[in-house]
C-alpha cells in the first residue's frame, strides 16, 4: 500500500517595511503586485492545504486575500523588526495556525523570490519527500563569477584571497559550488519547531535554475527580475 504523503503547509513571510527597496511586497512588478507571483506559485502548485501570508501591513494583507492567500492574524511587530531571523516568523505561523501540529511539512515561500514556479514548488517538495531529510534548502548554481576566486580588499586597495590556491586553477577544475535562495525552503514542521532554524544539520539542497532564483534585496535586482519576466512572457507568448 502507498504511503501518504504528510499534509503541507505554505508559509509566505511579507513584512511590510523594506529600506532598500520600499514597499517591495506590493509594488508592482510586470503588472501586478510582486507578492502575487509568489502565491499564484504556491497555490498553481496544487501541493498545499493552506497558503498563509504573515505581515504586519493590512495592504499587503488585502493584497494577499485577493490573489487567494489566507490572513489569519496580522504579524506582531515584535518578529517584525530588521533583526528577526525570518525562521522565527515562520515557525510563529506555524504555531498559530496548526497548534494541534496536523501539518507534517511546511514550506517557507519568501516574497522577494518573485521567479519561482509551480512547477519549482512541485519538484521541490518531490525532491524534499524522496531524500528524507528534515529540512532541505532551493539552491543555485552560481554562473559568470567564480566564488573560488573572491577576494577582500582592504582601505589601501590590497587585495586578499578568500580561498587561498584556488586562484591558479582553472574553473572547470574546481568544485561547482551552489548559493542558497530563499524561493523554497521545505521542512519536516516539528523539526523546524523544535530546531528554530531550517538550517538542520543534514540539511539538504535542490537545485533551481538561476533565472527562477532571484531575490530581490536591491534595486538592480529588481531590474533583473522585470527582465526575467518580460522574457518570460514573451516566451509564452511565442
Amino acid at each position: 500500500m502507498e504511503q501518504q504523503a504528510p499534509a503541507a503547509i505554505a508559509i509566505i513571510p511579507a513584512r511590510g517595511g523594506s529600506k532598500r527597496v520600499p514597499g517591495k511586497n506590493i509594488r508592482m512588478l510586470s503588472g501586478r503586485p510582486s507578492i502575487a507571483y509568489t502565491i499564484e506559485a504556491a497555490v498553481l502548485s496544487g501541493v498545499f492545504e493552506r497558503v498563509i501570508v504573515s505581515t504586519d501591513s493590512s495592504d499587503i494583507a488585502d493584497i494577499a486575500t485577493s490573489y487567494g492567500a489566507e490572513v489569519p492574524f496580522i504579524r506582531s511587530p515584535s518578529i517584525s523588526d530588521d533583526f528577526t531571523p525570518v525562521s522565527v516568523v515562520t515557525i510563529d505561523a506555524i504555531q498559530r495556525v496548526d497548534p494541534n501540529g496536523r501539518f507534517g511539512v511546511v514550506a517557507q515561500l519568501m516574497a522577494n523570490c518573485p521567479l519561482r514556479t509551480a512547477q519549482d514548488v512541485v519538484e521541490g517538495l518531490s525532491h524534499f519527500l524522496l531524500g528524507g531529510a528534515e529540512a532541505q534548502l532551493s539552491v543555485s548554481r552560481y554562473g559568470w563569477t567564480n566564488p573560488w576566486w573572491a577576494m577582500m580588499i582592504d582601505e589601501s586597495h590590497r587585495l586578499q584571497l578568500i580561498h587561498e590556491g584556488s586562484v591558479n586553477q582553472r574553473s572547470q577544475d574546481l568544485p561547482k559550488v551552489f548559493c542558497p535562495t530563499g524561493a523554497l525552503w521545505f521542512g519536516k514542521a516539528q523539526a523546524i519547531i523544535n530546531g528554530g532554524t531550517f538550517h538542520l544539520e543534514g540539511r539538504t539542497g535542490c537545485e533551481i535554475p538561476w533565472s527562477h532564483a532571484v531575490d530581490i534585496d536591491t534595486a538592480e535586482d529588481w531590474e533583473l527580475a522585470e527582465l526575467l519576466l518580460e522574457a518570460r512572457a514573451k516566451e509564452k507568448q511565442s
